[in-house]
């Protein structure tokens, strides 16, 4: 009864204080620290709004319940030896809530930065934070977790009941959530490092991020009270099966870190593997993107990559010899052909000055003289199908020019007189 009691003694003071006249004060004193604490809140974001960081945007966030919290707290040391400050009392714990949601929906929000269903659980975690905070100052919040604490069952050895299910499942959504905003300015700080290869910050983020999140489940565990050597059992299952069932997923999540950490492919490198080829655009820790030129993309598992033999044509040098044979008749000046080719090939800005282009005679054939135009460029990721293309036409234009032809094959038929029978 004496709890009850305590339980409606805040709210009572207010009522009194309400009926008081001196309750004025505080309803003042009270709306200039709300005043204050938005003027605050505008000028910070007009005085950051260009700024793109994590920390400026939280700071945006907190910067006007923080301030309210301060302003209230301070006017209400100020007023206390003159008028009552039940209400200031109760704006506090508010205040500090507001600040409480505001925060995990900003780790939340840098946690999953594509995730649309933040929107509807921002009123969720809102909801549930008020409803605790109402709970706890008209201290029902111990008949609650006794209420729940009744409810018990067992787990093998370990007794386990509703309030401690509840708070490990907030304790461990908290700490994985904080530890994955952790893992996020981590990446945004390895990927602004251009200093370190791209592989080895891709690396360095998934290990990060595996380290925070196991850390985060194991600690938010041990907070909880659960044995952690409850998880022995499930362990030894998890090594059975990455030994039988998972034996080809664990293989390629392996394959991945090797090739990320040994760069032999990194991002934007030209591959081919059996008859598929392709830009590399992506590298995970179970597969790699292959992009062709054509738009169509192959997903490649990490161990096929580690396997087979793999055609990386920009593994130390992005530059690439391109070919084009043209025959010519058997009547044309080759060294005029020759070089008009050269000066065809050597037009377009994509070929290299050094090594130039040349040309080479490679076969007198049937009906023509094979003529191999060699070329090198540096930046084959932009195609090479429409190099080989433009120069094949500038070929053909200079070639008409200097009345050059390209022979084509041709049969005569030939009607003979048979005999006179015939």
């Amino acid at each position: 009864m004496n709890q009850k009691n305590q339980a409606l003694q805040l709210f009572n003071d207010i009522w009194a204080d309400f009926n008081d006249p001196n309750f004025v004060w505080q309803v003042v004193a009270l709306a200039a620290c709300l005043a204050i604490a938005w003027s605050v809140a505008t000028w910070w974001r007009k005085r950051h709004e260009e700024g793109a960081g994590r920390l400026t945007d939280a700071g945006a966030r907190l910067v006007f319940p923080l301030t309210g919290m301060l302003l209230v707290g301070a006017v209400r040391l100020a007023l206390k030896p003159f008028v009552h400050v039940n209400l200031l009392k109760l704006a506090l714990p508010l205040f500090g809530s507001m600040a409480l949601v505001r925060c995990v929906v900003f780790v939340l929000r840098q946690a999953f930065p594509q995730a649309t269903w933040l929107t509807a659980w921002e009123r969720i975690i809102a909801a549930v934070v008020w409803g605790w905070l109402a709970l706890y100052i008209t201290d029902l919040a111990p008949y609650v977790i006794e209420a729940l604490e009744q409810v018990q069952f067992s787990v093998g050895k370990q007794s386990i009941d509703l309030w401690m299910i509840l708070h490990g499942v907030i304790t461990v959504f908290l700490t994985v959530v904080l530890a994955l905003w952790v893992a996020g300015l981590i990446e945004a700080r390895l990927m602004r490092v251009a200093g370190i290869d791209s592989s080895l910050r891709i690396v360095g983020v998934r290990v990060a991020k595996a380290l925070l999140t196991v850390l985060a489940i194991v600690t938010s565990l041990s907070l909880v009270g659960i044995d952690m050597t409850a998880l022995s059992v499930f362990t030894g299952a998890l090594g059975v099966g990455l030994g039988f069932g998972l034996q080809k997923i664990a293989s390629n999540y392996v394959s991945g870190f090797i090739i990320l950490l040994d760069r032999s492919i990194r991002i934007g490198n030209i591959v081919q593997v059996g008859g598929e080829a392709g830009q590399v655009t992506q590298i995970t820790t179970r597969y790699t993107v292959l992009k062709h030129p054509g738009g169509t993309e192959f997903i490649v598992p990490n161990e096929t990559l580690i396997g087979t033999t793999v055609q990386n044509q920009t593994y130390s040098d992005s530059r690439l010899r391109l070919a084009t044979t043209i025959g010519v008749a058997y009547s044309t000046d080759l060294d005029l052909a020759m070089r008009l080719m050269v000066e065809a090939a050597a037009a377009q800005e994509r070929v290299l000055a050094d090594p130039g282009p040349k040309v080479f005679l490679t076969q007198f054939a049937d009906n023509s003289i094979n003529l191999e135009l060699g070329f090198w460029i540096a930046d084959p990721e932009e195609g090479r199908g429409n190099v080989v293309s433009d120069i094949n036409l500038a070929v053909w234009r200079l070639f008409q020019q200097h009345q050059i032809q390209i022979p084509f094959p041709q049969r005569e038929v030939r009607l003979l007189q048979g005999s006179e029978q015939a």
